[in-house]
């Protein structure tokens, strides 16, 4: 059986998993049916998007889907433990949406600004079905800062598991975490809300080093294997990973405040002179 057809097969052994029909399965992925139909004989192919969403509606990781296994070796680092949510896998819809909600509205609003109260409201459910899932606010945000890993994790394991070259990859990664407008946005300012906490709240660094830690060894291997393809020549492959990582997260900050002439184009042109002047070349 190739790759493909295991991809199909697990989706198939989910949608038979899951509570009512593949019409409700598709509505679920917000994938129209017949277009479903087609991915499942085999007629086309899961787009990079409809992976991401298969695996976060049925609790799983696009790398179980591609790959048959949460910590199959891939194109990008695997998230550690402790950083993984709490309810996967096959975590209940219920638990689902509440984060779902509960994540937006804090990207939306701000974490201070978003009441258990609030969360209950948008869900249309009462704040003892949120406590008994999320027995405190604070495990909103923890449980906020695994969805965004998780998020960025499928993300680049689906749009990257097929692109070889690593000159190709990096500049895919970087254009992976670009502050657009939607989800990516949505998941820059969930970080900025963690970054405050985490500065306040020493409880909260450690799942904040572990989940940030996933982040800067996916850039470092991508880096590593750059040099092993003869496509990078920079010296120190720690240190530039550290110098792009801090240059995405300071541009990032600035699109997200709107800092006079800091837009997403401005901040991929510095980020792509970068990895060209100082990765590439190595100078």
């Amino acid at each position: 059986m190739d790759e493909t057809e295991q991809l199909r097969t697990r989706v198939r052994e989910l949608i038979r998993s899951m509570p009512g029909a593949q019409r409700e399965f598709a509505a679920g992925i917000g994938l129209d049916e017949t277009k479903l139909s087609k991915a499942l004989t085999g007629t086309r192919r899961f787009s990079p998007h409809e992976l991401v969403r298969v695996a976060e509606y049925c609790g799983v990781t696009v790398n179980w889907l591609l790959n048959g296994s949460d910590d199959a070796k891939t194109v990008t680092a695997v998230p550690a433990p402790a950083t993984r949510l709490a309810g996967e896998p096959g975590q209940s819809e219920p638990r689902r949406r509440i984060l779902e909600t509960a994540w937006q509205l804090i990207a939306e609003r701000g974490y201070h600004r978003v009441r258990i109260a609030d969360i209950a409201k948008a869900c249309g459910t009462s704040t003892a079905t949120i406590h008994y899932h999320f027995p405190s606010k604070t495990e909103v945000l923890n449980e906020a800062l695994r969805r965004n890993v998780k998020l960025a994790f499928d993300r680049q394991v689906a749009e990257l598991h097929a692109v070889d070259g690593a000159h190709d990859r990096l500049l895919k990664l970087v254009e992976l975490q670009l502050p657009a407008d939607g989800v990516l946005h949505a998941e820059w300012s969930v970080w900025l809300q963690v970054w405050n906490e985490v500065s306040l709240n020493p409880a909260l660094r450690s799942l904040y080093t572990d989940s940030y830690d996933r982040w800067h060894r996916t850039i470092l291997m991508t880096i590593r294997t750059g040099q092993e393809q003869d496509a990078f020549h920079v010296a120190d492959p720690e240190a530039a990973t550290e110098q792009l990582t801090a240059l995405i997260d300071g541009l990032g900050i600035q699109v997200l405040t709107h800092k006079p002439g800091c837009t997403v184009a401005t901040m991929r042109k510095h980020l792509h002179d970068f990895i060209e002047s100082s990765i590439v070349k190595g100078a």
